[in-house]
């Protein structure tokens, strides 16, 4: 098949779909790889890297003739999403991460066109498709960069220092969840030298924390339900919310480094760190609040901004990995190769297959929007 990775225009992206490095993988099993001209160069890759491993680098318009379009970013907001829709041509196959369960309206634009779409969020937890886990993948930098922007504003050193001068007092970081995010922010915080704790609502993470070396902090609280068949957490009522903001209090006091992953694909963002809360941290302290694009754990968080209360600096990044986009657009890149050649093994796309990585990712086939969970929306079954 043609495959076309297009240069990405969501705004302040910097990743891209596929690297130079991973185009033999498509061209040795038959595909043509068509790379926009310029579609690497933010992540540290050029167009001649791309043209020495085989892909052909030609304009957008090209790009978009394609059968297969595997992509980073396909919520493109606004104009820009207008003028991409443009280019878009019936019975396409778009792959790519597409939020689907927050952003249906977005995807109703794009199946109005005819296509098909893949939405790698909704990969099933199982062995099979860890190879191919985006979620995974970039929750790991976005872990890992909480971690060093909440050093860079901090106005502390991480570990433990005995000198002449005295001895300085290792940074207390708290991590909320310890998710994939929460475990490598958690690993991070431990090699930087800070005295780490973290909490999760589920229990079975205590030994994982607990592995990294650092304390898990135990609330009780009735915990059964807070996971999903999937996997993923599960949104509580907002009394056992309130029973955990109350348990938690004096230890977010205590810290001078609170981390939060806390999020339910689909919803908002659960509210963790009161305004109250943050009243009652230390001058000087961070948030680094990795839920900020779902409107935040953390009351005062704004997504995309610096805020800062009663000298509390509270961050609310909304895209960790594109700030590290050589390594992520490598990790991405991947993911979605390894998913597209499980997905094409023959040269064709089997729309009815009893795979489950190909029935759970599918959400919109020829135009009609088809997935379960997206299907019973108030939006209507199709386009």
């Amino acid at each position: 098949m043609i495959v076309g990775v297009p240069r990405e225009i969501y705004p302040e992206e910097r990743r891209v779909a596929i690297v130079p490095a991973t185009v033999p993988s498509l061209t040795k099993a038959g595909h043509v790889v068509r790379v926009e001209t310029g579609a690497g160069m933010a992540a540290g890759f050029s167009d001649e890297e791309y043209r020495s491993k085989g892909a052909e680098v030609v304009s957008r318009r090209d790009v978009f003739a394609s059968e297969v379009l595997l992509g980073v970013r396909w919520d493109i907001p606004g104009e820009a999403r207008a003028e991409t829709l443009d280019l878009v041509r019936p019975k396409q196959v778009i792959v790519g991460s597409w939020d689907p369960l927050s952003k249906r309206e977005n995807l109703v634009a794009w199946a109005e066109k005819g296509v098909s779409i893949f939405a790698l969020e909704l990969l099933p937890r199982i062995t099979r498709a860890q190879s191919m886990d985006i979620l995974s993948s970039m929750a790991t930098l976005a872990g890992y960069r909480a971690v060093i922007l909440a050093a860079m504003a901090l106005p502390k050193i991480f570990p433990m220092l005995m000198t002449a001068a005295g001895t300085l007092t290792p940074a207390k970081v708290f991590v909320v969840g310890a998710g994939v995010a929460g475990l490598q922010a958690i690993a991070t915080a431990r090699r930087l030298g800070a005295a780490v704790s973290a909490y999760d609502v589920r229990p079975a993470v205590k030994e994982q924390v607990q592995s990294l070396g650092a304390k898990f902090i135990e609330l009780d609280l009735e915990t059964s339900g807070a996971e999903d068949q999937r996997g993923y957490a599960k949104a509580m009522d907002e009394s056992f919310y309130q029973k955990q903001r109350e348990m938690m209090f004096r230890v977010v006091a205590e810290s001078d480094v609170v981390i939060t992953t806390a999020s339910v694909p689909g919803k908002k963002a659960p509210v963790l760190i009161t305004r109250e809360m943050v009243a009652g941290m230390a001058r000087g302290s961070v948030i680094v609040d990795l839920a900020a694009e779902r409107g935040g754990n953390c009351e005062l968080t704004q997504p995309g901004k610096t805020v800062i209360e009663n000298g509390v600096t509270i961050l609310g990044p909304t895209n960790l990995p594109s700030e590290i986009p050589f390594h992520a657009s490598q990790m991405f890149s991947r993911n979605i190769s390894t998913f597209f050649l499980h997905l094409c093994k023959t040269g064709s796309i089997p729309f009815e297959t009893d795979d489950e990585i190909i029935r759970d990712t599918l959400v919109v086939r020829d135009g009609e929007i088809v997935h379960p969970m997206l299907v019973g929306s108030s939006a209507g079954a199709t386009a």
